[in-house]
């Protein structure tokens, strides 16, 4: 079985646009082996980090590359890839380029196209360009896009028939659309390739849903999800990555390490 601090990793949308060298140290700092990224920061909360684009800045790449090495710490997965209207997929070459120049192994999707046959040929050819660069899909459902929950993210991966797309895992996603543990379960393990880790109401708490899953998610534990009977059906060599954004508290002056300790220290309690 693979060690909690083997799987547990920290995802972008958790430190609002922290540069990503501070990114790896907040990482291994609190004993985590991984991290996920966006190529250019998620100036989404004022916190007053300097704007940053790993596409257009090789410097910051060669410093992000030699405090990965130093710190034990990688990427687990390349985040903001969309499908939108008219969309031309193969302007994704250079993003894909640099996430594979970064040893990125796997990219993650989501939908905004409202046609699903047309979504479903995007990815296609989204993740036969990766594959091109040995880089895995990962579709996330999210309730109110177009791949809004479970089933619809399996017909997208029966259409796409490809073995290196596979499913990301979203535990405030999952509950919220209607799936659970058991759902999870009947699926096969291979069909999943990525999970994000965090805690939230059963009822929605905000007007929006983007809103809260966007800005205010709970720590592991703290809600009423059912995360170990979640965690339970994945496989255990699925990364889990913490999603965890909380703005209220990062705008009250509460530092990443302060916010994410304790859903790291909760992460590995359920994983043990």
């Amino acid at each position: 079985m693979t060690p909690p601090e083997d799987r547990i990793g920290i995802e972008a949308l958790s430190v609002f646009g922290l540069p990503p060298v501070e990114f790896v140290d907040l990482a291994a700092d609190l004993g985590c082996r991984y991290i996920t990224i966006f190529l250019r920061n998620l100036d989404v909360v004022p916190l007053g980090y300097p704007p940053f684009s790993l596409l257009d800045d090789s410097r910051l790449r060669a410093d992000l590359l030699a405090a990965m090495d130093q710190r034990g710490v990688s990427i687990s997965l390349g985040d903001g890839f969309l499908v939108l209207p008219g969309a031309d997929m193969r302007a994704f070459g250079r993003d894909l380029d640099l996430l594979a120049e970064l040893g990125v192994p796997r990219i993650n999707v989501v939908s905004l196209d409202p046609d699903l046959d047309r979504t479903c040929d995007q990815v296609g050819t989204l993740a036969e360009h990766a594959a091109q660069r040995q880089l895995e899909t990962v579709v996330e459902p999210v309730p109110g896009l177009t791949i809004g929950d479970l089933p619809t993210a399996l017909a997208v991966l029966q259409q796409v028939s490809r073995p290196d797309v596979r499913l990301l895992i979203d535990t405030m996603h999952l509950v919220r659309s209607g799936s659970g543990a058991g759902d999870i379960s009947a699926i096969a393990s291979n069909q999943i390739g990525y999970a994000q880790l965090c805690d939230t109401t059963l009822a929605p708490r905000a007007d929006n849903y983007a809103e809260e899953a966007m800005f205010e998610r709970m720590v592991p534990g703290k809600g009423e999800l059912p995360l170990p009977e979640i965690l339970a059906a994945l496989a255990d060599d699925v990364v889990i990555g913490l999603e965890v954004p909380q703005r209220s508290l990062a705008l009250a002056g509460v530092g990443p390490v302060e916010r994410l300790r304790p859903c790291v220290e909760a992460a590995q309690g359920l994983l043990r």
